[in-house]
């Protein structure tokens, strides 16, 4: 019987994941032990996989608990999902890393991976969830940690770094890119091939096959005219001018560079528009966007909830470890040469197989170069941060907002420095260990 602990289990994931699981046979007598500090979340997830287990008859225990060190011990798993200190896209601090980078002309789209938005979310999780991982040495020292707490790859290089616990960070936009492909040209997705690699939403479609054949000529002819690319026009750029589908949506992508969101005019042209004022409640549209791309629909109100699995890794991974029969999948882990023109020492997301012993990440050589120095101008902000949260360095932290392309290609330094100060101010004591 396994033991999984969810750690921010009132996010989008907790319940969702705890249905991939039950899904599986191997899983349908495990514990699903959920973690929230929201009573009201927790209470309604605890809710919701309670009628998916009753309902189903299956002999699993759901539990629920605000403290994780009630739940951490004896764990197999521990997923991570949270949003350190507020909601993860709606209300403060969100609001201010979208809205006083706004005043200053800087253009953000979802400020959740790399920009001045992506730097002070993990500036203000980064310490907390560190802590998670430290936990674990005491508790669960052998538990595999599954981490979708974003900005990814920062946190992985924090875990991978900072402690000794075996993890690995988990995304959904390599399944959901390729399936886009395949959708775009026409082709079952089941009889694709693919090789993915390069950094947290700016890893590269470097092979697209079917049948040992190569596709991606019928992309490029597809990219113009197929409606699935209709709403995609950064990436279809990127690909008309640097040669590879990178695998994170227009929407994402546009904020990662310096060509898209300078001005009113391309912004406009590319199809990234205004970015609509944060709001300070949950919408609904954006929990039902949420889920679809997972790969399901919302059943969290159905009496009974169907034991269908999404599209996430987490639950087969989870399969993989205990079974030791090997799975196939794209992850975020140390580079430690999979990439050997990327620094060893960042995080990478590349093919995996994980089985008994472990994730083991597969080699892939070299990327295209300039793909790589794509990648590099994002893995500058990401070492600056990391450096800024392990040293407590606070003027490394400015150097990563200095660093990020969009933001250099829009502020002047004083501009940068002192947006940087009133963000600095507006997180409050979410930075206050900067000072311990």
């Amino acid at each position: 019987m396994a033991k999984i602990v969810i750690i921010g289990a009132g996010s989008g994931f907790g319940g969702r994941l705890s249905i991939d699981i039950l899904s599986r046979e191997l899983f349908q007598d495990s514990t699903i032990a959920l973690c929230d500090i929201n009573e009201e979340r927790l209470s309604q997830i605890h809710d919701y996989v309670s009628r998916a287990i009753e309902g189903h008859n299956l002999p699993a225990t759901c539990v629920a608990s605000t403290d994780r060190m009630e739940l951490l011990p004896d764990a197999d798993f521990v997923v991570t999902a949270v949003s350190i200190g507020g909601a993860a896209y709606w209300g403060e601090p969100y609001a201010s890393e979208i809205g006083i980078p706004l005043k200053y002309g800087l253009h953000q789209s979802v400020a959740d991976t790399v920009g001045v938005g992506g730097v002070f979310r993990f500036l203000r999780t980064a310490n907390e969830h560190l802590k998670f991982a430290l936990d674990m040495e005491k508790a669960c020292p052998d538990a595999l940690m599954l981490n979708y707490t974003n900005p990814m790859a920062m946190l992985t290089w924090l875990h991978s770094e900072g402690s000794s616990i075996q993890n690995v960070g988990l995304c959904h936009s390599v399944q959901g890119t390729t399936k886009k492909l395949a959708n775009g040209i026409d082709v079952p997705y089941e009889d694709v091939s693919y090789l993915v690699a390069g950094i947290n939403h700016q890893a590269w479609i470097l092979k697209f096959r079917r049948g040992g054949v190569d596709l991606y000529p019928r992309i490029r002819e597809a990219v113009d005219t197929h409606p699935s690319f209709e709403e995609d026009k950064v990436r279809v750029e990127m690909m008309k001018q640097f040669g590879y589908f990178v695998t994170e949506s227009t929407r994402h992508n546009a904020e990662y560079l310096p060509y898209f969101r300078r001005t009113k005019e391309l912004r406009d042209y590319y199809g990234v528009g205004e970015r609509e004022p944060v709001p300070m409640t949950l919408p609904e549209r954006r929990k039902r966007t949420w889920m679809k791309d997972m790969g399901v629909e919302d059943d969290s109100e159905a009496s009974v909830p169907a034991l269908s699995p999404s599209h996430e890794y987490a639950s087969a991974i989870m399969e993989a470890r205990l079974t030791g029969e090997p799975f196939c999948f794209n992850g975020n882990v140390m580079n430690n040469g999979m990439i050997t023109n990327l620094p060893d020492r960042c995080c990478v997301e590349v093919p995996c197989v994980v089985d008994r012993e472990g994730v083991h990440p597969v080699y892939v050589g070299a990327l295209p170069p300039q793909c790589v120095a794509l990648n590099m101008s994002n893995i500058a902000v990401q070492e600056l941060s990391v450096k800024a949260v392990m040293e407590r360095d606070r003027e490394a932290a400015f150097h990563a907002c200095a660093l990020d392309p969009l933001t250099a290609s829009v502020l002047s330094l004083g501009e940068i420095r002192e947006m940087f100060e009133e963000l600095w101010e507006a997180e409050g004591d979410l930075l206050s260990y900067f000072e311990a």
